[in-house]
């Protein structure tokens, strides 16, 4: 629940802050007749992102299990590509994001009404269309355990409080009333997503395995169902947060590892400022001239 919670909080503070960004933006340049354009593409964004969310919730049911498997192993996928590309993208733009959306305002602003609608539902439609896939993969991967399910409604109701505390800090920061250090709240966030993300791709190769479509479903890299039981409070607590299985394949575990360590590497590597060359350059090739 913790982890749907993080999920919604991460990724509607982001949409939060793209609509705060345009409405103090358009009320400081006093064209607050045009408000109710970027209302209209978040509506119509919201209205996508749910859409979207209800297709991969009822659209594979009248499939077969091995067809529902094939599928909810390459959405789960899909959804760790789309939310380590947000990590990174997040980590590197949450400064300039002001600017460039301030730039996309003006140019639609003397367009016709869908111009500045079609800023703001792409602005918060790519986070709506990227919550709602990577909630369902982390979804699937707590409610579909072996031998049980999980009530869907815990993971649902941790991301609605995300999205619901995003909300509220988006108004505060629009009022000024709470300033965020953006770039470590990206950081730590991004860190723990990190493994997140990691869970669901090792949820989503075990459904591959169960399709048929990879092999390995039998070759187990370790079983610690006795230590840890799915149907125990911890186990339950690190299923629902990083989607661990007691008894993981060794296909499994390797892409874990790989991941983890591929990816963490790579978001907490410092960022190499260009050196710019000195000034004593230009006098000494002046006076060898």
């Amino acid at each position: 629940m913790f982890a749907n919670y993080l999920i919604g909080l991460r990724e509607g503070l982001e949409a939060a802050l793209v609509v705060s960004i345009l409405i103090a933006y358009l009320v400081k340049t006093e064209r607050r007749h045009l408000l109710p354009r970027i209302w209209l593409g978040v509506g119509v964004a919201v209205v996508i992102s749910l859409a979207f969310g209800a297709l991969l919730t009822y659209g594979p049911r009248g499939l077969t299990f091995e067809a529902q498997e094939l599928i909810g192993g390459f959405l789960s996928i899909i959804a760790v590509v789309f939310v380590t590309w947000m990590i990174f993208w997040m980590a590197r733009a949450a400064r300039g994001m002001a600017g460039e959306l301030r730039g996309r305002v003006d140019d639609a602003a003397d367009g016709t009404v869908w111009s500045l609608a079609v800023v703001a539902i792409f602005a918060v439609g790519r986070e709506g269309l990227e919550t709602a896939l990577f909630l369902w993969a982390a979804t699937q991967a707590v409610t579909q355990t072996g031998a049980g399910a999980a009530p869907t409604w815990e993971p649902l109701l941790g991301a609605a409080l995300g999205l619901a505390t995003a909300v509220l800090l988006g108004y505060l920061m629009y009022r000024g009333a709470v300033r965020i250090n953006l770039t470590k709240f990206f950081t730590w966030t991004g860190v723990f997503l990190i493994f997140v993300a990691a869970g669901v791709l090792s949820y989503g190769i075990h459904d591959l395995q169960e399709a048929g479509f990879l092999p390995g479903l039998n070759n187990l890299a370790f079983d610690v169902s006795a230590a840890i039981p799915p149907d125990s409070w911890y186990g339950t607590l690190l299923k629902g947060i990083f989607n661990f299985s007691p008894n993981t394949t060794w296909l499994q575990a390797v892409a874990w590892v790989l991941y983890v360590g591929i990816v963490l590497t790579l978001f907490l590597r410092p960022v190499r400022v260009p050196s710019t060359p000195t000034s004593t350059t230009a006098p000494a090739a002046r006076s060898r001239a």
